[in-house]
């Protein structure tokens, strides 16, 4: 009964104007006088600093360093200049490709200027997944050369060979161009279709023909001279090269008897690119726990801050203003927060809230916390993070993709039931959802970790209106400058989510032992890892 009345009392922290001050939240961190939340920009700073005061606001304190709000991410941001140069050179007859219209990418060099003149082998899916017998390298020496090959995996149905229909992190484009750093190559390209990506040539664009915002390498860390995309007819005029087309070496690709086809083309490119340093930074707060002994073990919240700034003009508009994509994970972050820090009995465990820098660019403000954690990981109980939700009202179902590879999985089904929310599969497993956004990173490094995001039986809806919802924001506004706050938007399905998320997070906070990933779960080594390294540090 008890257990029962404190998450009433969590759920009551929520005030009535809870969805007024989300939809403030939103409409400001997407309006264009933050032009798109760049990292390393006049937007980041804007963001950072209202985020700050917000929690400030709230009465929670500072996590940051020097007793701030603000963890500092040094970053090098590199950008292809428009001067780069591509071609593919066979049988003496060269074909040139055109910046932004047949290719984009960065140099990961983290140089001023950077060159290549190689031989061009086609890699398949450029995996290499000995648990699945799986190797598309086949101990072909590829150092030096350039790489083609396709994102996404070998299709399955059986869950057991790379996660059936749902998408793994091998068929993540981040996995690719690692893997390809680890085997030496001078450079990749991948070539793009919509379905093996899951989404247009134009967000790949739009993503990738700005300032790309890297961690600093670390000293003898692989990196590529180039990390890059094609379009499919790009694609197919190098294949063509070599006598080969797109769905055939897509087919191909999908054989456990793959091997690498050399492409007896050499692909040349120069990429002069433009460095700067950049101090970008994570927003971080606390509310500390009441228990003396567990207030040094948190549940962590995240959400991303940084959208893609100012970028190329899509009908007169260059303004990246990423309104669902994430101004309004944002406003849950900061809403769960105030209500956080307003409960009269505070949970045992501590809370902090962290609202990332750079997921665009790859979960790099996540990827920093994970190594530069307020907590050691192996006293962060729990992730909960929140990502880019259409508001359009309350839903009937919720996602919470991952959740069932964890211990916390009986608690988030127990909440569900009391709030009579059905808990939905995931909708699009193709899309590879659970390793896009900053959750993974925790995970990565052991934390038990997963993403709430709203299901798609919209109240007072029709059927396949959600559905319907999301395909329109994925063709038309992900990565758009049509990605915008409007007055009309009902903020009732988000307030809905921080209710779930934070009876969620308190019952994981006032528990006696930490969560963990299931039996043979890929994080659970992880996990284990960070829980022997905590207590040989309490040995010490």
């Amino acid at each position: 009964m008890k257990k029962i009345s404190v998450l009433l009392l969590a759920a009551a922290a929520f005030s009535a104007d809870t969805g007024d001050r989300m939809r403030a939240h939103v409409k400001y961190l997407a309006s264009d006088q933050l032009e798109g939340r760049g990292v390393g920009t006049r937007g980041e700073k804007l963001a950072t600093e209202y985020i700050a005061a917000q929690f400030a606001a709230a009465g929670v304190k500072p996590a940051g360093e020097n007793g701030t709000f603000f963890q500092r991410v040094p970053m090098l941001g590199a950008a292809t200049e428009s001067g780069a140069t591509l071609s593919a050179i066979a049988n003496s007859q060269p074909v040139s490709f055109r910046w932004l219209d047949d290719y984009v990418g960065v140099s990961e060099l983290q140089q001023a200027d950077d060159q290549f003149d190689a031989e061009a082998i086609f890699v398949g899916h450029g995996i290499v997944a000995p648990e699945f017998q799986w190797d598309d390298f086949k101990g072909v020496d590829v150092k030096g050369k350039v790489l083609v090959l396709f994102t996404n995996e070998p299709p399955s149905n059986d869950p057991k060979f790379f996660g059936g229909p749902a998408l793994t992190y091998y068929g993540r484009w981040t996995y690719k161009y690692e893997e390809a750093a680890r085997h030496g190559a001078k450079a990749v390209f991948i070539i793009h279709t919509t379905p093996t990506a899951g989404y247009g040539w134009e967000v790949v664009r739009s993503s990738w023909s700005g300032e790309d915002p890297q961690l600093k390498l670390a000293p003898g860390q692989p990196a590529l001279a180039f990390a890059g995309w094609f379009t499919r007819a790009a694609g197919e005029k190098l294949l063509a090269m070599s006598g080969h087309h797109v769905d055939e070496l897509l087919q191909v690709a999908n054989s456990r008897d793959f091997k690498p086809i050399p492409l007896g083309v050499h692909l040349r490119g120069n990429m002069p690119t433009k460095i700067r340093k950049i101090e970008s930074r994570n927003v971080v707060a606390m509310v500390p726990g009441s228990d003396a002994k567990l207030k040094s073990e948190a549940v962590v919240f995240t959400a991303h801050w940084d959208h893609l700034g100012i970028g190329p003009a899509v009908n007169g508009d260059s303004i990246y203003n990423g309104a669902v994509d994430n101004a309004t994970g944002c406003a849950i972050l900061m809403e769960l927060a105030r209500a956080w820090a307003v409960r009269p009995e505070k949970p045992r465990r501590s809370a902090i809230f962290v609202a990332v820098t750079a997921e665009e660019a790859g979960l790099r403000g996540s990827e920093y916390y994970a190594d530069h954690p307020v907590l050691p990981l192996g006293k962060t109980a729990l992730n909960l993070n929140f990502d880019a939700f259409p508001p359009f009202g309350r839903t009937k179902d919720v996602e919470v993709t991952g959740a069932e590879r964890t211990t916390v999985w009986a608690t988030v089904q127990e909440v569900a039931r009391r709030m009579n929310i059905a808990i939905k599969p995931d909708a699009h497993p193709e899309q590879g959802l659970f390793y896009r956004s900053d959750h993974f990173a925790l995970a990565h490094a052991g934390v038990p970790a997963f993403s709430i995001d709203l299901g798609t039986d919209y109240e007072g809806k029709p059927p396949g209106y959600g559905e319907k919802v999301f395909e329109e924001y994925n063709e038309k506004h992900y990565h758009q400058p049509s990605d915008e706050y409007h007055d009309d938007w009902d903020f009732g399905g988000m307030e809905e989510v921080a209710q779930f998320a934070i009876q969620i997070a308190t019952t994981v906070a006032n528990q006696d032992g930490l969560p963990t990933w299931n039996a043979g779960d890929e994080f659970l080594p992880a996990r284990e890892r960070s829980g022997r390294q905590e207590a040989g540090g309490r040995r010490q």
